[in-house]
């Protein structure tokens, strides 16, 4: 079957085409920027296609699809902003029947929210509209509603290991009293592939969930038990939204756009009404225990396939990456550091491709650590994200608070664009140059200031950047393998 998979670098749909690829199935994958998409491992299979379309701008062409069986949207934006995502949803759910209803497609699959309160919080009221358009639309849809996603680099889950591994006693507010029925990463793929082309699941929707419902505070306890820890939780009822948010905001990697989301999510219940869909398909759901000791075998074993962090919304609304790829020159400081390379390049590309995260940048690791705390405080994303793996890098991909351009292993070249708070614009480029026989690594920072309080933030910090770059470029030419 040829199915159109939406979402495909997104957290869920990553996951999802290695599954849909293994049952023998002719995926075309529709991605923003087709530079987003790696070209290694599965991704390199001869049943990929891709079809770049942005729902919320003009579409393409249908003509590359109009043979389609079936079509997943797994398309959100709730960390896009915190009051306009709703319109968002609902202009591209719009503009993706626009699309789909030129095709043969037989069904759309849709992942959601688990809706059953009377009130609704705006994250979860806008997936409610969407399956609303879906629904109304000429394609049979299949809704299915979840709630927590239990999975290595999942949001919810990232953010529990946060709180949780950073804090031995935590002061939290009432919401952690807040009953949710969550669901293992692997059970969602489960159902999200069982549907395909059923039939008695068309024009229906379904809550699916593991067989626990939990308080986030049980959530907790029961997370830090699988990982050894002894903590204790004191709930008070006097912090406000504003307060959890940043709370939230300051202690884990969220953005604070995506803690007012969650924390506005947070107060409602999320329990599945029951149904016989996991029975009919054979499925057993994890328990929340469980699943959290599956997560952690991935992440030991870096096997880690996707995470929320890598999402473009995750960090800022601009969503080209191309806008940003050709780093300009005109009107530009820079600092260029060139250092030949005595042992093995590979070493050296090597030291390139596992930088930042636990690695770190090989130099002043103290300073990186002060300018990401001081871009947390400054609203920005700081250092907290990290990076998915420890040595593969994609484009798109994130990297502390730079977000990754160009990964280009073949050419020996890492380009990154800063997302951190800044007066101006900043790339950082990694090259290794083969000149007269040698080779050569190229660093290049360059800053792209934006008035006068953009050129007084770089003579500022100039006297940092002569030890930084100068002392990062030096190391990475080392070769580790033999230290």
């Amino acid at each position: 079957m040829k199915i159109l998979l939406t979402g495909a670098t997104g957290y869920i749909g990553k996951r999802l085409l290695p599954v849909l690829l293994d049952k023998g199935h002719e995926v075309v994958c529709c991605v923003r920027d087709k530079n987003r998409f790696p070209a290694e491992g599965v991704y390199s299979n001869p049943r990929i296609s891709l079809l770049e379309v942005d729902f919320l701008k003009d579409l393409p062409s249908s003509e590359a699809i109009k043979d389609i069986d079936a079509a997943y949207y797994l398309i959100h934006s709730m960390s896009a902003g915190t009051g306009d995502f709703a319109e968002m949803e609902a202009a591209s759910a719009e503009n993706f029947l626009k699309l789909i209803e030129q095709t043969s497609a037989k069904q759309i699959i849709y992942l959601t929210g688990i809706t059953n309160e009377k009130e609704l919080s705006k994250h979860l009221s806008s997936r409610k509209n969407v399956e609303e358009i879906l629904g109304n639309g000429k394609i049979p849809l299949t809704a299915l509603k979840a709630g927590i996603i239990v999975g290595s680099g999942s949001a919810s889950f990232e953010i529990i290991r946060d709180l949780v591994e950073k804090l031995p006693v935590m002061i939290t507010p009432k919401w952690v009293n807040t009953k949710s029925q969550p669901i293992a990463i692997r059970d969602v793929l489960q159902f999200l592939s069982g549907v395909l082309l059923m039939e008695e699941t068309y024009h229906n929707s379904y809550d699916i969930a593991g067989p626990d419902v939990l308080t986030y505070k049980e959530m907790m306890l029961q997370f830090a038990e699988v990982r050894g820890f002894n903590r204790k939780i004191v709930t008070v009822p006097v912090m406000t939204p504003r307060l959890s948010s940043y709370w939230l905001y300051f202690v884990t990697s969220t953005s604070y756009k995506l803690a007012v989301n969650l924390v506005d999510s947070m107060k409602i219940e999320v329990i599945a009404k029951p149904n016989e869909l996991g029975k009919k398909l054979g499925i057993k759901p994890i328990p929340y225990k469980h699943a959290v000791e599956l997560a952690f075998q991935k992440i030991e074993q870096n096997s880690v396939i996707s995470s929320w962090k890598d999402s473009l919304a995750s960090s800022y609304s601009d969503n080209s990456l191309l806008e940003h790829i050709n780093v300009p020159t005109d009107g530009c400081f820079s600092d260029r550091r060139e250092k030949k390379i005595t042992g093995n390049p590979d070493a050296v590309l090597k030291n390139i491709w596992s930088i930042g995260g636990k690695r770190g940048w090989y130099y002043g690791s103290w300073l990186w650590k002060i300018r990401g705390f001081l871009d947390k405080m400054a609203g920005g994303v700081g250092l907290r994200r990290g990076r998915t793996h420890p040595h593969n890098i994609n484009t798109g991909d994130t990297l502390d608070f730079w977000r990754v351009l160009a990964a280009d292993k073949k050419n020996r070249r890492l380009l990154l664009y800063a997302e951190m708070k800044l007066p101006g614009e900043a790339w950082l480029e990694f090259r290794i140059a083969h000149r007269d026989g040698e080779e050569f690594l190229q660093q290049t920072a360059t800053f792209r200031p934006k008035g006068l309080a953009g050129r007084m933030y770089w003579y500022a910090v100039l006297p940092f950047h002569f030890f930084v770059f100068e002392g990062m470029a030096a190391n990475l030419t080392r070769d580790y393998s033999e230290a």
